[in-house]
């Protein structure tokens, strides 16, 4: 299902895009903490919290003694929920502000306007309940990949070094990296190196997991492998993530939902809901379901650069 979003935020009427319509099975179980028994027995799904929410966010690029008219609107009006144990995944063109917004909900940038709360708390800066893992692995070269995992949780204090290790060898063995403990990271794959940088995010047992384009700079193989083991842990560890990613294929195999930025300034212009269960094969991708699905993705993505081209054509006039 693909839900188109007006340029300024609001929604539009939900429709179907070309192709199948979808729609996205229930979560709720007999036995789920989100189900109450109706007075018939039958369970009743309730509303889920919201974890992450962003309302109405603005971000800005302002240089050093630049004046008032001299700012870049990098995000406008941006408004998003996440729930827990959602995957959302964020696709835009380069340059839609994408990143900035992950970095505003990891802390590192501040908002210019509206609110960005995690479990009802105002985002201040960084902290111990978000975890970022980058597009480059940046593992500390000196550290054996053992270290690298403990160094967020040396960097907290409050836990002892034996206690610390083991949780990083028990994340090892969850990544795939059982018996490499000792291993460098010159001795690693860039595969093998970001299945690292994961466990180090993950030690700190992050209440939200933010991923910028992990997986760009691996061959195409070992990214469809690595999705898939992303996948397997966030289902292991119950991980709510927030991941962006140029890859439209990507974010269809990934997510639970799919929100498109327009061009900069970015503004959601799109929702898609994706509709697969969990576990994900990876012949999923070859299926008429999921390249429709992919379908769907990139018209609301190529049908916001468009509008955009136009109206800044209207605007040059």
């Amino acid at each position: 299902m693909l839900r188109q979003l007006s340029a300024a935020g609001g929604r539009r009427a939900d429709r179907s895009a070309g192709g199948p319509r979808f729609r996205s099975t229930p979560r709720s179980a007999p036995h789920s903490p989100d189900a109450a028994p109706a007075p018939g027995g039958a369970p009743v799904a309730r509303a889920r919290a919201a974890h992450l929410t962003a309302t109405n966010v603005r971000i800005e690029y302002r240089a050093p003694g630049a004046s008032d008219s001299d700012v870049t609107l990098a995000v406008d009006d941006v408004n998003l929920e996440l729930t827990r144990s959602d995957f959302v995944c964020v696709v835009g063109p380069s340059g839609c502000g994408k990143t900035t917004f992950l970095n505003a909900v990891a802390g590192f940038l501040p908002i210019n306007g509206g609110t960005l709360q995690l479990d009802g708390r105002d985002i201040p800066g960084p902290g111990p309940d978000r975890a970022m893992v980058f597009q480059q692995a940046s593992l500390l070269p000196w550290r054996t990949v053992l270290d690298n995992v403990t160094y967020g949780l040396e960097l907290g204090g409050g836990m002892k070094r034996a206690e610390a290790r083991d949780r990083a060898r028990g994340l090892l063995d969850v990544v795939g990296l059982a018996g490499s403990e000792d291993r460098y990271p010159a001795q690693l794959s860039g595969g093998m190196q970001q299945r690292v940088n994961l466990a180090r995010a993950l030690a700190v047992e992050p209440e939200l997991l933010l991923l910028d384009e992990p997986f760009a700079s691996i061959d195409a193989q070992t990214r469809e492998v690595m999705q898939a083991e992303l996948l397997r842990i966030c289902a292991t560890r119950d991980v709510t993530a927030l991941f962006v990613t140029h890859d439209i294929t990507e974010a269809a195999y990934l997510a639970d939902r799919v929100v498109v930025f327009s061009p900069r300034p970015g503004r959601i212009v799109a929702e898609v809901t994706v509709p697969f269960e969990r576990p994900r094969e990876q012949r999923l991708r070859r299926s008429p379901e999921f390249l429709a699905l992919v379908d769907q993705i990139a018209e609301g993505l190529y049908g916001a650069g468009a509008a955009q081209a136009s109206a800044d054509e209207e605007e040059s006039r």
